[in-house]
Formats: C-alpha cells, structure tokens, sequence
C-alpha cells in the first residue's frame, strides 16, 4: 500500500494537486555567497536564492533555512552538472524558489563555512543569530518582509527558535521531524540517556565540522564521491576564510559529553547554573511567539520520539492557523515505514503540502487551507489516512489487565505476583525508531524483532472479535516491585496474526527512578502521563515495596484485525539504544495483577472499534 493521500478523502484540496495549480514561473539561479555579521563579531556564511523573473511589486518573501550539515558542499573539479551541492536544502530550494520565493540558507554558527564555535548543542546563541539574519533579510530590497522556516529535524527546531524571537516578520513555519523538548523528546526519553544515538551523531558532527571528508562520506547522505567539504563565500577565493572559520569549530561541543551533563531535566551545567535543558530546547520559549504565527507540525510514527514533540507542539501553541500532520514515516520522512508498503520512498507529496501552507500564510494566498482538518494522520494496516480536529482523534478507552501465564485479560485476575528477571543482553539492534537520529540509513525496521523478542516477557490477549483501532498513547500501569533501587522499564506493543507471527507497533520507556507524575509546563502541552524527571522529583524504588508506575507508550494508530491478538512485551533493557540501569546490578522484579491498583494496559480504542 502507498502513504499518497490522493482519493483517502482526508484532503479538500489534496497536495498533488495543488502543485498542479502552481506550476514554475522562476528560474532556480546560483546563489550569491556572503558572510554576515553577529553582534558579537561572528561571521556566518550564508546562500541567497532570488528567484529569476518577474519580481512582485514590494518584492519576494523568503524561506529561511538554518542547518548546521553545510548550506552547500564544494564540489570537486570533474563533478556532472547533475550533483546536488546541496543534499538537505535543495528540494526546498528547487520548490519554493522556483514558485517566487527568495532563499535564504545559512551554516549556523560554529558549522560549515560559518566562524564562531557551538557551546552547547542547539545553543541559546543561535537564537539570537537567528534574530539579526532575519531583521537583514527583511531590509533587502529584495524581501517584501514576509518569513517562512522549515527544514528537518535540526534545522526544523531552528524553525522553532527563529519562531520564538517574536520577529513580526516570521509568519509561518513548518518543522519536520522536529523536538520540542530535547532532553525528553529526543537524547532522554522517559529519563533513559540514549546512549548510541549521542555518540553516533557525535562522530558525524565532528566530522563535518572539522571538515573530515571521508568521515563524512561514510554517511549515506553526504557520500556523494565529489563533495569536497564545505563552499566558501564568493568573496573566499582562495579558501583562506574557510580554513579560519573550520579551524574556529575545533572548540565545538561533544554532544556525546555534553548531554551527560544533564542527568536530570533540570540538572545544570556545574560551571553555569542558570544553563539548564530548557537553553536548548524551543518550548519555553515559545511564550514569545507571535500570536499570529502558523505552525505546521510534521512528524511520523517511526520518527524516534519526536512525535511526541509534535503533538505537543500542536496543543501547545494551539492556534487557529496551526495543523498537525503524522505519516507512515521515519526521521525526515525519508522512508515509508510501513510493514505493509508497496514502495520504500514516501509517495506523499509533502514539499506541496508545505507549499500549500506557506502560500497561504506567509504569500498570503487563498488556498482553502481553512476549510481542512487541523489534524491528519495515517493509520497502519487499513493504510489508509484519517481526520481529526485534535488529538487524539474521539476515543474510549479499553482496558486489558496483565494477568499470569502470559494473559492480558478484560476482567481483572486474583491478586498475584509474576516474577522477572532482567536480561542485560537484550538489544533491538540499529535497525529501530532511534537508529535513523543516528544517521543511519535504515529501509527496513525492526526486521528481526520476531528472533529478536523471542525470550521477552510477553502478555498477550485473546483474539479480536472485529477489527479494532488504536490511535493515541496507550498507557501501561505496572505495580511493580523490584530487589534494585533503579529500573530502565521497556515496553513493546506487537501485532500477532493468526498464524503466530508477532509484529513490532510501537514501544515506550520510563526510568523507575522517575516514576513520579505532575502536570507537564504550560509550554509543553501532554495529554499523557507526564513524569517531571527532576531531582526533587526522583525517587528510588523500595526494596519489598510496590511502586505504581504508569509509562506512556509512544503514539500510533494501528488497526487490530479482527483474529489477532495485542501483545505487551516487557524489558528491564535494550544494550544497543538505552544506557544500562542500574549498573551491573539486573533487578529481579515482581509485577503485581490483579487487586486493588492492578497492573493493566490502557488503549486509546477509536469508536468506531471495540475488543
């Protein structure tokens, strides 16, 4: 089956055809190469992309584009006119700039051809950068003031950060695959330090900031044989700035090292402690948004946790312009995930659906976009893509308890205990949700999960009736005893079809310690079970002692046919994504069904489903 929303009916106006309505009326030239200069003396290296023909009267607006993986590479001599200098922003480029809007791409400090140095990952110094680009942009003859930023996952929070400078001028943005919360949403999800992801986009970093071609080209995105590291500026002949600027970023952060600084989402640099998550991270800032701006936010259900950071994007700022829209995809939406998929690359138009956004926001169009859902997203096994007003879509809740031999059953079984012990070895391999953050070309997901999982301790319901939706987080309650006053709780949802095959839907975390719940911050908005993960808030299992803890599984809708069967999978660890808890000390646990606050798994059950 194919993510092309053509004919689903969840579209007044579906994306390809709109395209179709706005067919090329520029020429995409080469771009003028300049630094400009920060208040404090940085230069950053930047792109601008003015459309050739017909200027509008009062000029064209701009899509601004941050990126710390190289505004454009140099190419070697010998490169066919086919190369794309420009692997991250040229689709945007070829888009918008060929529909009459300038563009303007810039190496963030401390990267590319840009001076200066990182001293944190997402540093609150970019956001003032991000401030004076735009009142440079806005003063051009050329820009009639009107802003839009999008771009993926890095570049897609900078869209956020550039949001939250207040610039009258910024009317729209669109992140892709974007966090909102990076302590939760992207390196400590659930308080559990992902360990393989720091230090795997570590190295890329380092090798692109350093300008280590061949580390870079081990990479699939950037192995193009004829890139040769990062442009100069026009007025960088001989190289000379480039060689200063990229000999500037040997003082850059090692995400690796700087992110375990934090163990806790308010712990503090010990050197600086005003300088805490919430630095690096866009929501507390989006107080200072523009109460016109809009945002669509673009995630997919196999995007590690960053759908999380959509949605609570949406609720957050929950605007009459804002939409929010989830695919069958991975980071990026580089990859149609589902196990179903008639063809790997997504089909869904989504430069046109961004298109469509911003010609109606920033260019000012009329394009109906008012008269669409606000929510749309795409529901496995039926393959097909639904509506909604919000999130999640109408539901009831169904409840299945965990129940001995194996059972999730819908009457609450006698009291009893189920005994665990955790298994240090068990890893999901790279081949998961987490592995594309990494870097990692991945096609196929959890293709092993079946020989992986095999021995995971596994709870599983009696088949469906009728086919059966779940759209939302479901929300594991454990009561849980454990002889080790720490725990890495990991849980999976599968499929299991008739003949016995299990399938991997999704999985959530939580760190034992952090079990406590409270209400999330106005400026991240969770309709979930929020743990605050703070060090006030931490709290050590007890010895003997049952603790109830409630996990919010990570957001999917998945259609349940009628003849399978759920199945909750539990983990005390994943060797190959999660750092180990507690350290060399495997906890012998005891769940507890059954009784009064009985272990149980809550599905967020569309209505027109049942058990």
């Amino acid at each position: 089956m194919s993510d092309d929303p053509a004919n689903t009916g969840a579209w007044i106006v579906e994306p390809a055809k709109y395209l179709l309505s706005r067919t090329v009326s520029h020429k995409v030239p080469r771009p003028t190469s300049l630094y400009l200069e920060m208040p404090d003396g940085v230069k950053l290296a930047m792109d601008v992309y003015l459309p050739e023909g017909e200027r509008p009267h009062g000029g064209f607006p701009t899509l601004l584009h941050l990126t710390p993986y190289y505004r454009r590479f140099a190419l070697r001599e010998g490169a066919p006119a086919s190369t794309e200098a420009c692997p991250n922003a040229g689709k945007f480029r070829d888009m918008f700039v060929a529909r009459g809007y300038a563009m303007v791409v810039v190496d963030v400090r401390g990267t590319g051809a840009s001076f200066g140095s990182r001293d944190s990952f997402r540093s609150p110094a970019e956001r003032d950068d991000f401030l004076t680009i735009m009142n440079w942009i806005v003063a051009q003859d050329w820009s009639d003031g009107r802003l839009g930023a999008t771009g993926i996952s890095y570049v897609g929070a900078a869209a956020d950060f550039a949001a939250t400078t207040g610039h009258e001028g910024l009317k729209a943005i669109a992140p892709i695959s974007a966090v909102w919360d990076t302590w939760l949403d992207h390196l400590y999800p659930g308080g559990l330090l992902l360990t393989h992801l720091a230090n795997s986009y570590d190295k890329l970093m380092r090798a692109l900031d350093l300008d280590r071609r061949k580390d870079v080209a081990a990479y699939a995105y950037f192995s193009d044989p004829y890139f040769a590291g990062p442009a100069a500026v026009d007025e960088d002949t001989g190289g000379d700035l480039l060689a200063q600027a990229v000999d500037n970023h040997r003082a850059n952060v090692s995400l690796a090292d700087f992110i375990r600084e934090f163990p806790y989402r308010d712990s503090t640099l010990p050197y600086d402690d005003s300088f805490s998550p919430d630095c690096f991270s866009p929501h507390p800032y989006s107080r200072n948004n523009n109460a016109g701006l809009a945002v669509l936010s673009i995630s997919g259900w196999m995007d590690g946790v960053y759908m999380n950071g959509a949605i609570a994007r949406f609720l957050t700022l929950a605007g009459v312009k804002d939409q929010l829209l989830i695919g069958p995809w991975d980071h990026g939406a580089r990859t149609n995930v589902s196990p179903f998929r008639e063809e790997i690359e997504p089909q869904f138009p989504l430069l046109a659906e961004i298109l469509r956004f911003f010609d109606e926001h920033v260019m000012e169009s009329d394009t109906r976009l008012s008269d669409e859902a606000r929510v749309r997203y795409f529901s496995f096994v039926s393959e097909h893509w639904k509506t909604a007003e919000t999130w999640p879509p109408h539901h009831s809740a169904r409840i299945l308890h965990l129940a001995p031999e194996g059972k999730l059953t819908q009457t609450s079984p006698v009291t009893q205990t189920i005994n665990h012990q955790t298994d240090f070895s068990f890893g999901t391999g790279t081949n998961t949700r987490y592995g594309r953050l990494a870097a990692l070309d991945i096609k196929n997901y959890y293709a092993s999960w079946e020989v992986r999982s095999e021995n995971l301790l596994r709870f599983v319901s009696e088949p469906y009736a009728q086919d059966t939706t779940v759209s939302g987080h479901p929300v594991l309650t454990l009561k849980l005893e454990s002889d080790q006053p720490d725990a890495a709780l990991i849980v999976y949802l599968e499929d299991v079809f008739p003949d016995g095959t299990r399938r991997y839907v999704t999985e959530g975390a939580l760190r034992a310690l952090h079990a406590h719940e409270s209400a999330p911050p106005e400026t991240y908005a969770a309709n979930w079970p929020y743990h605050s993960c703070t060090r006030a808030d931490a709290a050590p299992l007890v010895a003997g002692k049952p603790t109830l803890v409630r996990i919010a599984i990570l957001p999917t809708s998945w259609c349940f046919k009628a003849g399978h069967k759920i199945a909750l999978s539990v983990s005390g660890a994943d060797k190959d994504n999660y750092v180990r808890i507690p350290y060399g000390r495997p906890g012998n646990w005891k769940i507890h069904s059954g009784g009064n606050e009985p272990s149980h798994l809550e599905l967020p059950v569309e209505q027109n489903g049942a058990l």
